[in-house]
């Protein structure tokens, strides 16, 4: 997944205006160096990325894309909200400088934040590892997404981040809407499948509710270069409030995609790699959190939920390439992994009616 890793040249239809970013950072940043130099992140699906070099030190910029977007999406205000917020809970994020609301400064919404050094592991793998350095990066993984569930919203004035209660079921028509709102991208029948058994299957709601990420995988964390210590989680354009266990089963989906898509090592041999098992990782959170392990009915629903809505993440990718404003090289192949995804979001439910992908 090295195609993802680092920075690029600004890629064609996403330069900035040099000039006028420069004058806004001024503003925020006393001692700015210039002339500034930009490049592009290769990885991030959603949100275009840069790397703002200013003499010995290094921000990061993210913007809204430019074009049409589907109402709600790419909040980047919000974004720079939660990690405001979290940075004041001792949680490990990047610091964020400022945020700007002011179309005319680069033509959309942005924020910066600082550049925290370390390391990422684009591979879920985590390669170059031994077993034993393997198992406690894992554990790191587990401990920070249950530190992050164990934070009081109020505590850093995040209560009204997200609406309390019924999670999944306002999940479950928010990303419906949005698959059907999307006619370029077409339709897919495990979707539509999908759509109708998610809302017949949803555990009774226990009320739980804590700031979630939406997106947590180990791409999306920095660790530091030489340990297990998370330095940094990054991408919150998904947070909200919300149930944690919806969180923490999506970034379990790791143990049930293919390798080829994001996230993913199905079929690896994780004894050998030092790896946790699906149901150990489960039981180390629960233990860490108070929480109950799942029922299998539960889970069921827990993973289809979340690769249903992954999907949909998917086919709004698959929208934005055939507009024309996807923000990354390689939101093709997302467009082109849907249908797959797809068919294995309704293979977690158990029936037996699916379309093959």
């Amino acid at each position: 997944m090295d195609q993802f890793e680092g920075t690029t040249q600004v890629r064609a239809g996403f330069e900035l205006p040099i000039d006028r970013l420069t004058d806004w950072l001024k503003g925020h940043l006393p001692d700015l160096q210039t002339p500034i130099r930009l490049s592009q992140f290769k990885g991030g699906q959603s949100n275009p990325t840069y790397r703002i070099e200013a003499g010995d030190k290094a921000y990061v910029l993210r913007r809204k894309p430019s074009g049409a977007i589907v109402k709600g999406a790419h909040a980047v205000e919000r974004e720079f909200r939660v990690i405001s917020g979290l940075a004041k809970a001792g949680f490990p994020v990047a610091g964020a400088v400022a945020l700007c609301e002011d179309d005319t400064v680069i033509g959309s919404t942005f924020y910066v934040m600082e550049q925290v050094e370390g390391r990422i592991f684009w591979n879920p793998t985590l390669p170059d590892l031994t077993p034993h350095q393997r198992t406690a990066h894992f554990d790191a993984l587990n401990a920070t997404i249950a530190a992050l569930h164990a934070i009081n919203p109020a505590d850093i004035r995040l209560e009204d981040y997200g609406r309390p209660g019924n999670f999944f079921a306002r999940q479950i028509e928010r990303w419906s809407k949005q698959y059907l709102a999307d006619d370029l991208a077409g339709r897919d029948p495990n979707m539509d499948r999908l759509i109708a058994w998610l809302p017949q299957n949803m555990p009774a709601d226990d009320g739980s509710s804590s700031i979630i990420h939406g997106d947590y995988r180990a791409d999306n964390l920095i660790f530091a270069p030489d340990g297990p210590t998370v330095r940094a989680v990054l991408d919150w354009e998904l947070s909200t409030l919300g149930h944690p266990m919806g969180d923490f089963t999506y970034h379990m989906m790791m143990y049930r995609l293919p390798p080829h898509m994001i996230g993913g090592f199905a079929g690896a041999d994780l004894a050998a790699l030092g790896i946790p098992s699906e149901a150990d990782y489960l039981k180390a959170y629960c233990q860490r959190t108070g929480r109950t392990v799942p029922s299998d009915e539960d889970l069921r629903f827990y993973f289809a939920f979340n690769m249903f809505r992954f999907a949909a993440i998917f086919h709004g990718i698959k929208g934005r390439l055939l507009r024309g404003s996807a923000a990354s090289e390689h939101a093709k192949t997302m467009a082109d992994n849907f249908p797959e995804l797809a068919a294995l979001a309704w293979a977690q439910t158990g029936q037996d009616t699916g379309v093959a992908a």
